[in-house]
């Protein structure tokens, strides 16, 4: 009998760090900016990508030193899975921290690391660097991001 996966069988915390890694599925909408209506409490996801975001590999280019260079960045390990809801409904931690299961396309149960791009669900080449981007144009970038489960 086949031992269930890592992801089926530990809870987030109970993780190491190769298979917290394992999770990611590569779509890079993490490192998309998004900002939040003071009023409403709404959050707006953006087009607009980190500096440090491959467009084309949806990883990014310098992501051990990631928080260093860009202090903003979000890291997910160590953080209450309830502030995960920033997080794109789509993304394996989430899904895991809200008891839900990976998604058919999701690199883990496909195997193919490519899954998740032919899926539409990847920011691959549809994004552009905060570089281009004025603070006050952001509105501008508002986007609505497929859900594909």
């Amino acid at each position: 009998m086949a031992e269930a996966p890592f992801w089926q069988c530990k809870t987030l915390e109970q993780m190491t760090e190769p298979e917290w890694e394992a999770l990611c599925d590569g779509c890079g909408r993490c490192c998309l900016r998004s900002f939040e209506d003071e009023e409403t409490g709404v959050v707006y996801s953006t087009n607009v990508a980190c500096q440090l975001l491959d467009a084309r590999a949806c990883r990014c280019r310098h992501y051990s030193r990631r928080k260093t260079l860009v202090p903003e960045c979000k890291g997910l390990r160590g953080q209450d899975i309830k502030a995960f809801s920033w997080l794109p409904n789509t993304c394996a931690y989430r899904c895991l921290a809200e008891g839900r299961l990976l998604p058919d396309w999701h690199p883990l149960i496909s195997g193919d690391t490519e899954s998740v791009h032919r899926a539409g669900v990847s920011v691959r080449d549809c994004v552009v660097s905060e570089a281009l981007v004025h603070p006050d144009d952001m509105e501008a970038h508002i986007v609505t991001w497929v859900e594909a489960g």
